[in-house]
């Protein structure tokens, strides 16, 4: 018999301004109560994390964008994410980006819940050059690319 205790639920990473941590660039939170319920059901246990204050960015902060070539040319060390005012911040993303990834490995987290169109969680959207286009956001491209199960969250689903 086994003496080692055993958590029944298991962690997942979960971007924190959808856990309403009021950290999105603006200083606002994106809760998701109808995600908060999803993994509370399914005995998911949610571990807040965001990438850009990890990274060493403030809240507010200016917003960002990834350049034209996208997330996986960030990653690769071949693109920039810049400021609206122009303000390189490649390296607080790569940072936040690496901060997840450690968390991930750290606790055993395999499935992540990020939040849409952020230039760091977006899985299936995100801001490239100043406009919303199709693709992923640096920390998620660097969980996928490590084995990572990313889902994009819109956020504020009561």
């Amino acid at each position: 018999m086994s003496t080692e205790s055993r958590d029944p639920e298991r962690p997942v990473l979960v971007s924190a301004c959808l856990l309403g941590q009021e950290c999105r660039y603006d200083g606002r939170s994106n809760r998701d109560g109808a995600l908060e319920r999803e993994l509370a059901a399914r005995g998911l246990r949610p571990v807040p994390f965001c990438p850009e204050e990890h990274g060493g960015l403030g809240t507010p902060r200016p917003p960002a964008s990834i350049d034209e070539r996208g997330a996986s040319a960030v990653v690769d060390g071949e693109a920039r994410v810049v400021t609206d005012r122009g303000v390189d911040v490649t390296r607080e993303f790569m940072a936040g980006a690496e901060g997840a990834l450690a968390v991930c490995r750290a606790q055993g987290i395999r499935l992540a819940f990020l939040k849409e169109r952020s230039p760091s969680c977006g899985v299936c959207q995100t801001h490239v050059a100043g406009k919303v286009v199709e693709g992923p956001g640096v920390t998620s491209e660097l969980l996928a690319r490590n084995g990572i199960e990313v889902h994009g969250i819109e956020g504020r689903r009561e």
